[in-house]
């Protein structure tokens, strides 16, 4: 752009009549920036007397909602009113486009006013609506959830291309209208790969997976989206062999797989406690710069599920740009494998690395002090969420206290504390603090824990079984056989333990 100045510069008296050259110059600056200077050569352009065009406007308005200049540009859809220019088409297409950039500043409080009638109001003016248009508007009116609206613009088009279809079953799936969504796919002139992966994953998205495995195995052709949303489909159902299974049917058929295989096919093996699989898995993955934090999370969380938290912390520890999930899945895993202090040490990293911690953070680290018996730390981290954080305690990081301090025989401590809750102790937490009783055998403080479970209404096993553990513990076997009976008169029933080591 600087060396078309220079040259534009240089034009003399030509530059003063050729409104061709300024809106050669304003259409450089619009697309290449600095946004400002095409602006400012608007102005300038218009003192010296040289009236824009159709051909003028259209980069004015993209500058404007580049820079979210939006009052500015809407001074000029005045002028473009005032000259005529509002139904040459591409002075339409570029007010159009502002104006759904302008809604989509809204939407994320960039901007100051303005609805989506305005986006409407520009299209129904249109004095032309081509194909790709009419796409524009369908998805504009999918996204904020109008299918009417685009149902509307979508059936009262002359033509329509894969990517009308597509987008209109697209949104009813995100919907939930499957049938509506099926209905189109049926009726649709043709398919293509786009397609029979939506409603693969509409019919997933409302738990009919043996639908959406037919629609898999009917594809003429799949690609890796396919196959990422198969396999994701199986996993959120708890399906994780049938995923495991399909990312091996994957390899066979030679399909690169990419950073959402990955996660898939390591969740998979991490719910199923497949370590050999999962090393298996580790080693297809050879182009880490192209891999997303969320593979290595996946991954370090995989080893740390299947036992092996060493090779999960080394893993967590090469892997680049951790987020605050990253940070999250390691301070859970090393205080589940017993390394409490590591996982308060990952916590306080996490502080001086100045990550925005969130509540499950908070959940994970009080979680640690638990199983770890650290009090002291366990109450800094407490009091440090909601005056250092912004964080308003929730449930579980009052029920991680109750469990921290009964664990550490601090009974009164965890009771005090109950009573100066912020919100209303739920059965979980009278639980955490049953099971403290019973190692201490205070069978007072139990039998007004259960008390209040019976006044939650709480069906909850545990707590009725423990009351009655802490009688079995102190001798007194009537009393324990009577908290039973309380449990079945009340139809309740603890299931027997179990274990799948061997």
């Amino acid at each position: 752009m600087e060396y078309a100045n220079l040259i534009f510069a240089q034009m003399g008296g030509l530059s003063n009549t050729e409104i061709t050259l300024w809106n050669a110059m304003i259409r450089g600056y619009a697309y290449n920036g600095p946004f400002q200077n095409c602006l400012s050569l608007f102005d300038e352009m218009t003192l010296r007397g040289l009236k824009p065009n159709n051909f003028t406007y259209p980069y004015v308005l993209t500058s404007c909602s580049q820079m979210g200049l939006f009052n500015k540009g809407q001074k000029f859809h005045c002028w473009i009113i005032k000259s005529g220019f509002e139904c040459a088409f591409p002075v339409g297409i570029a007010l159009f486009d502002f104006y759904v950039k302008k809604f989509e500043s809204l939407e994320m409080g960039m901007a100051r006013n303005g609805s989506f009638d305005d986006v409407r109001l520009i299209f129904d003016g249109m004095c032309e609506r081509t194909v790709d248009l009419c796409n524009k508007m369908i998805s504009k009116y999918v996204s904020i959830g109008n299918m009417k609206s685009g149902r509307k613009v979508f059936d009262e088009m002359p033509e329509k291309d894969l990517v009308s279809w597509n987008t209109m079953i697209s949104g009813y799936a995100k919907a939930g209208e499957v049938a509506n969504a099926r209905v189109l796919f049926e009726r649709m002139p043709q398919r293509n790969v786009v397609t029979w992966t939506t409603m693969l994953g509409a019919y997933a998205g409302i738990g009919e997976i043996e639908t959406a495995m037919n629609f898999f195995e009917n594809m003429p052709e799949r690609n890796v989206v396919s196959w990422n949303c198969m396999m994701s489909s199986y996993n959120q159902k708890g399906k994780f062999q049938q995923a495991l299974d399909l990312f091996i049917q994957m390899q066979s058929k030679g399909i690169e797989p990419d950073s959402f295989t990955f996660v898939s096919a390591l969740s998979a093996c991490s719910n199923l406690i497949n370590l050999e699989s999962g090393k298996w898995v580790h080693t297809l993955i050879r182009d880490w710069s192209n891999m997303s934090v969320i593979v290595g999370t996946t991954l370090a969380e995989m080893y740390a599920n299947c036992g092996d938290i060493d090779k999960a912390f080394t893993i967590f520890i090469k892997t680049g740009n951790k987020d605050v999930f990253c940070y999250n899945v390691m301070i859970k895993s090393l205080a589940i494998h017993g390394r409490s202090k590591d996982a308060t040490k990952i916590f306080h990293l996490m502080q001086k690395r100045g990550l925005k911690m969130n509540d499950f953070t908070f959940s994970c680290a009080l979680f640690a002090c638990s199983h770890g018996g650290l009090v002291g730390e366990g109450r800094e981290i407490f009091k440090i969420m909601e005056r250092d954080f912004s964080i308003t305690p929730k449930l579980e990081h009052y029920c991680c206290m109750i469990d921290l301090l009964c664990r550490n025989d601090r009974l009164e401590e965890a009771e005090s504390f109950i009573n100066d809750m912020k919100v209303e102790p739920d059965i979980a937490i009278w639980g955490a603090l049953l099971g403290g009783c019973r190692e201490r055998g205070n069978l007072a403080l139990g039998e007004r824990i259960v008390s209040k479970a019976i006044e939650l209404r709480s069906n909850e096993p545990g707590v009725h079984a423990l009351l009655s553990n802490i009688h079995a513990s102190m001798g007194q076997w009537s009393e324990a056989l009577q908290a039973r009976k309380v449990m079945e008169e009340n139809g309740i029933w603890k299931q027997t333990g179990s274990s799948s080591i061997i």
